[in-house]
């Protein structure tokens, strides 16, 4: 069906795509209870699959790669660990406060089958995962 007034259908659909980023963002930030009922809160993914192998990328900028948990259980990926603030800012007065601090953790459901963790990285803030499938 072809709208009448190619402007007001672009205004539109601008506004559609600015509600679904706010949805995200307000996603992303959203404060949640982890299994051990301490607050969390929940990093951004994407997960792709190439030649068998599940690639999952997970934003997690300054967070220290000694500090993420990764496991596998039930066909469900957990990822987890802390974002702390730096310690100059700790006593600091906040002005604006966006990026989230503290424990975070993201379940992954993944696709039928058993897998394995058989790289992992951080790169330019995100962790890099490729997951190989067990027979």
């Amino acid at each position: 069906m072809a709208h009448p007034d190619p402007e007001s259908w672009m205004w539109e659909r601008a506004r559609e795509i600015l509600e679904r980023a706010d949805k995200l963002q307000r996603h992303f930030f959203e404060l949640r209870g982890s299994r051990d009922l301490r607050p969390t809160w929940e990093p951004p993914v994407d997960v792709f699959e190439k030649d068998g192998e599940l690639w999952i990328l997970v934003a997690l900028p300054g967070v220290h790669p000694d500090r993420i948990e990764i496991v596998i259980e039930g066909g469900v990926l957990s990822v987890a660990g802390e974002r702390t603030m730096p310690s100059e800012c700790r006593s600091a007065s906040v002005h604006r406060l966006e990026i989230p601090h503290g424990r975070f953790e993201r379940q992954i459901e993944l696709p039928t089958g058993r897998f394995e963790v058989a790289q992992r990285d951080v790169k330019l803030g995100c962790l890099v995962l490729s997951l190989k499938k067990v027979t």
